[in-house]
């Protein structure tokens, strides 16, 4: 069982940046992928940006020169910079985990991400 704990999330201005941070309660970060993924209302959930155990990345074409996905294996903990912010950005933001070995999957709670125009 992963335990994920996001935060970052809020209020910003069209254009402006934003950082959130999961950190996973784990000691086996080091198997996982780790992903965020986005849900706005009426729409289903879509990956935003993942990022391999090496630290290769993959983006949604949406985001793609905008966000940075990273982590840091000392803190268990990935990280996703939001830059140039759009309304169409606005979501509930979760982390994820997807274990390469075990397939097992685990979400965390969800943080609120609001771009006003």
């Amino acid at each position: 069982q992963v335990e994920l704990a996001e935060s970052g999330g809020g209020l910003v201005q069209f254009g402006g940046s934003l950082e959130l941070s999961c950190a996973a309660l784990t000691t086996r970060f080091a198997f996982y992928v780790m992903g965020w993924y986005r849900q706005a209302p009426g729409n289903q959930r879509e990956l935003v940006a993942r990022i391999t155990p090496g630290g290769s990345t993959d983006y949604a074409d949406s985001v793609k020169g905008r966000f940075t996905i990273s982590r840091d294996h000392s803190k268990s903990t990935v990280y996703l910079r939001m830059s140039s912010l759009k309304p169409e950005d606005t979501a509930v933001y979760y982390c994820n985990a997807f274990a390469m070995d075990t397939r097992s999957d685990y979400w965390g709670q969800g943080t609120q991400v609001t771009v006003s125009p």
